[in-house]
């Protein structure tokens, strides 16, 4: 059923009141200057409430993108400890710029506006932001419209789906040579730091990142079975790390000395807190000689191994700990000789020896 009633303010101003009410859905209502708006908007609306489009439309109305922001800086981020703080900078960025935008008006055209914006923008550091950064801020803001739609209700689609992702740079591949390895194991061995030349080793030989590594405490390292259980990592998810040969063995000799003050495999002055290798690091490094090396390349150097040595990219996403393989595909051209002997076997048990 629907109304429309005519208004005249003190001023004499006419104006006209439209009313919506179906049974089983709350009152819709709407001011207008003209009979034929108000007329209009009725039609309009009983199709919207009778298809379910109305009242979500309204929400988004109702509320902007700053609301939304603080919502999820409030419900959603103490859920995200992980990468808690980064979000909350990306979408603190987001709401500088659209914040008084009612979340109806926030268009593909206008994050493209502002993606642009990023596009062109300095770092911190003064270097322009690169295209993998670009992404994450527009991945913040992507999800934070996916839980607005649904989760909340306040929006019927996200804009995000119709905008474009900068293209990111293939990632990295820089690992250790034989002869580069040599010198890094010789300058971590003459470190002044204790741990600095076992986190290296077992960088290397686990493929942990630097934080799992640094945070990694007694009761999650099985000496006897020669595993490691990471529960706090990046992707979210556990994984066991299979700790063997010279990593082993190094543990083993600093479990011989244990501190009853820190359950931390590598503590650092205070022991509540792990180590700080900055330094010590960038001396190993500069005493090896290696050029574009940082301690992220140990995973990579890692993964490589493992491809030169014939693991799967299968096998390699359980060691690192990649949910999907496109991670690994990168190292896939050093596995090439191992698929050449598994492909050559398999021709010459189907097809016999070539002559």
């Amino acid at each position: 059923m629907a109304t429309i009633e005519t208004r005249r303010s003190p001023e004499g101003v006419i104006s006209f009141r439209a009313r919506v009410r179906l049974k089983g859905h709350p009152e819709a209502s709407g001011t207008f200057e003209r009979r034929t708006d108000a007329k209009k908007w009725v039609q309009d609306t009983e199709s919207a409430i009778r298809t379910g489009r109305y009242f979500s439309t309204a929400e988004a109305k109702r509320h902007t993108l700053g609301d939304m922001v603080d919502r999820y800086l409030k419900e959603v981020i103490p859920l995200k400890p992980k990468n808690g703080s980064n979000t909350k900078h990306q979408l603190l960025w987001w709401k500088s710029k659209l914040g008084p935008y009612p979340l109806s008006e926030v268009t593909a055209p206008l994050v493209v506006k502002f993606r642009g914006e990023l596009q062109t923008g300095k770092t911190h550091r003064g270097t322009v932001m690169s295209p993998s950064t670009v992404v994450r801020y527009l991945a913040a803001l992507s999800h934070a419209f996916t839980i607005a739609m649904k989760d909340w209700g306040w929006v019927d689609d996200s804009p995000m789906r119709k905008v474009i992702k900068p293209a990111q740079p293939r990632g990295r591949e820089r690992y250790l040579s034989e002869v580069e390895l040599k010198r890094l194991m010789e300058a971590c061995k003459a470190s002044s730091s204790r741990f600095l030349h076992t986190v290296v080793v077992l960088a290397i030989s686990t493929g942990m990142r630097r934080g799992e590594i640094m945070q990694l405490r007694w009761p999650r390292v099985d000496l006897k079975r020669g595993q490691i259980l990471l529960l706090d990592t990046k992707n979210g998810s556990s994984r066991s790390v299979p700790l063997t040969g010279l990593a082993l063995q190094m543990c083993i000799e600093i479990a011989k000395v244990p501190r009853i003050d820190t359950d931390l495999l590598f503590y650092g002055s205070d022991p509540k807190t792990h180590v700080d290798l900055t330094k010590p690091w960038r001396t190993a490094i500069a005493h090896a000689k290696l050029e574009n090396f940082r301690f992220h390349d140990l995973r990579h150097s890692a993964a490589s191994y493992l491809a030169m040595n014939g693991a799967s990219t299968i096998e390699i996403a359980a060691v690192l700990g990649h949910k999907t393989l496109a991670m690994v595909k990168r190292y896939s051209h050093l596995a090439n000789s191992h698929t050449t002997s598994v492909v050559t076997a398999m021709n010459a048990k189907v097809f016999g020896a070539a002559p």
